[in-house]
């Protein structure tokens, strides 16, 4: 049974003029699509890696793995690292960080110092999304940040699909390797112009004093966890991250590949494929679920939670079409409403867990979601190359539905027993906080 509806926040949100709020987001979007886009371009020339280094498909989910596995070793630390230190900072050091690393995989000798370059990516990406997340929550309040934070989604999935594209086309013309160099300068240039948008020590697009986060804003790593494990309904998130992590990431690293094998497609014509139908649909579905939660958030805010479970109910059957081994307009519908109603759910995503957790510990949250989710899914990149030559690519995709189907009890959970009572306590947590600096 929910609560009563909750008032606004009134502490954890600092109001610049609204240009500079949205100015940001626009950077923080197009940064993410640069993200999405580097460790895109690995899934759609993986037939053209097999070919050229003699892999295996084992060898192949290793590459996928591997990058998961550093990306989730590191994101708690990334978190920690975002709310103790200045999130702009954190940002532009990992753009610059991530788009080395992504220029430097174009000149990699061998397979061994790949799979380096691929832990190297999963730390220096890792420490970007845990800033980006929190600077937009702390610059934009409950009545526009699940629309903000659909900006950072849309250049997700944007990205994904220009990185599977474009490293598809770049392959077949220049060779694997082009498409790691020019995306790599790209990231560059963009780091370039980060000083622009972002807030500084003292303002934010030139606008007025940022107040600086006090001392109880920069938790240590240990009690920053302690306090985030008291909060029940953060366990369902996790939980509901995990699964929904296997699923994308399997989807994502291994859907190029089943389209060129199972449709004799070029590596342009699976890169795209393997991306568009996923990603496009995403992105309708964010836009369409970042306006439904702000408007229900309005007078509950823990409504993100329902309509964030039934859009994960809506999304699971659509997969099981796979079973019916079906032709590729089929597939193409399948994956194209399991996007929709994926990505309707996922705007409530990050706008409901900066309402459960107090402001000086989002970032930490978010690096820890993000490392349960990345850090299992990887484990399930690999486990799909083991089990693909006895189950077929089909059966595993098909086997996500279970998954989503499980993540949205939890979120049904979490809105029942647990939502409202956890966005109550952070709200008073961050008005005693306040108090407790000012006095």
């Amino acid at each position: 049974m929910t609560s009563n509806p909750l008032p606004l926040p009134a502490a954890g949100c600092q109001t610049p003029e609204k240009s500079d709020r949205w100015g940001m987001v626009v950077f923080l979007a197009l940064a993410s699509a640069v993200n999405y886009a580097d460790r895109t371009a690995m899934s759609t020339v993986l037939p053209a890696l097999r070919s050229e280094l003699g892999l295996s498909d084992v060898a192949l989910g290793l590459l996928g793995s591997f990058f998961l596995w550093s990306y989730a070793v590191f994101s708690p630390i990334a978190g920690v690292l975002a709310d103790r230190l200045s999130r702009s900072a954190v940002v532009t050091f990992s753009l610059v960080a991530w788009s080395v690393v992504t220029a430097l995989t174009g000149l990699v000798p061998g397979f061994n110092s790949l799979l380096v370059l691929r832990v190297a990516l999963g730390v220096s990406e890792c420490l970007f999304l845990p800033a980006a997340y929190a600077l937009i929550a702390q610059f934009h309040a409950l009545s526009t940040r699940a629309r903000a934070m659909s900006l950072i989604s849309i250049g997700v999935n944007g990205g994904v699909v220009i990185g599977g594209a474009a490293a598809g086309f770049l392959a077949e013309h220049w060779g694997w390797r082009a498409s790691f160099l020019v995306f790599g300068a790209m990231g560059l240039v963009l780091a370039m112009l980060a000083k622009r948008f972002l807030p500084g020590a003292a303002t934010i697009g030139g606008v007025g004093p940022m107040p600086a986060r006090p001392a109880f804003h920069r938790p240590q790593l240990w009690p920053a966890l302690r306090q985030l494990l008291r909060v029940r309904t953060y366990h369902l998130l996790l939980f509901e991250a995990v699964l929904s992590g296997i699923g994308i990431w399997v989807f994502l690293s291994w859907l190029p590949l089943f389209f060129r094998d199972s449709f004799n497609m070029s590596l342009g014509e699976a890169g795209f494929a393997g991306t568009f139908m996923l990603q496009t649909c995403s992105l309708l579905g964010i836009v369409i679920g970042g306006w439904i939660s702000d408007r229900l958030a309005s007078r509950r805010t823990e409504r993100r939670l329902l309509v964030f479970a039934f859009c994960y109910f809506a999304a699971a059957p659509p997969l099981l079409l796979f079973l019916a081994h079906p032709g590729f307009a089929t597939i193409a519908i399948a994956i194209s409403l399991f996007a929709l109603f994926r990505g309707i759910g996922q705007a409530n995503d990050k706008p409901i867990l900066c309402e459960i957790v107090p402001e000086h510990l989002r970032a930490t949250a978010i690096g820890l979601m993000n490392a349960c989710a990345t850090g299992i899914g990887g484990c399930g990149v690999f486990l799909a190359g083991v089990l693909k030559g006895a189950l077929g690519l089909q059966a595993i995709f098909a086997s996500v539905a279970v998954l989503f189907v499980i993540a949205g009890i939890a979120l049904l959970l979490a809105y029942h027993f647990t939502g409202a009572e956890d966005i109550h306590r952070a709200r008073e947590n961050e008005s005693a906080s306040v108090a407790s600096a000012s006095s």
